[in-house]
């Protein structure tokens, strides 16, 4: 059980980890402006589809070692180890690539939200208080942990979404 559990989340965060850094890099380092959508829908796409492992792992257990059949509630929790093991080498790949190659991201995000509402024809109102809520994230965005637990929880809702899926397509109860 173990090394299925290891071997799927270390896969799947190793694939989620590298579509990640290669497109945030991209992104960060093209010429003109970052397209921020178009990158938040690659980020998710390569969630969605780096957690597939989380089924084919569980699959591949239920299969092989438990005689093809598996409850929700055991396939829920390996698929979460699973998904676990991948949002942890997900976030550990982000904090080092922002802290060391990127760590003006934040900055350039922001600035991208107050001009993108701006150009939206908001009032002054609306801009003064998300420049505020910017600034206040960018502080924020500084400390680690806040930084990892932000992360966290960019991935961990695709992750717990795939857990459950597979585990509820996957169950199959012994006769």
């Amino acid at each position: 059980m173990k090394k299925t559990i290891l071997l799927y989340g270390l896969i799947a965060g190793l694939l989620v980890s590298t579509f990640m850094l290669v497109s945030m890099n991209y992104f960060s380092h093209c010429d003109g402006e970052t397209n921020y959508g178009l990158s938040m829908i690659i980020g998710y796409s390569a969630m969605l589809i780096s957690f597939s492992l989380v089924f084919i792992g569980l699959r591949q257990y239920r299969n092989n070692y438990l005689g093809g059949y598996i409850g929700f509630g055991k396939a829920f929790g390996l698929g979460m180890l699973m998904v676990f093991i991948a949002s942890t080498l997900y976030v550990v790949s982000w904090v080092i690539d922002n802290t060391f190659f990127m760590p003006d991201f934040m900055d350039k995000y922001a600035a991208h939200m107050i001009k993108e509402l701006k150009d939206s024809g908001a009032s002054a109102a609306s801009i003064e208080a998300k420049t505020k809520e910017m600034n206040d994230m960018i502080v924020q965005y500084k400390n680690p942990l806040i930084k990892t637990l932000y992360t966290y929880m960019e991935i961990l809702p695709v992750g717990i979404l795939a857990a459950l899926i597979s585990a509820f397509i996957l169950k199959r109860k012994a006769k």
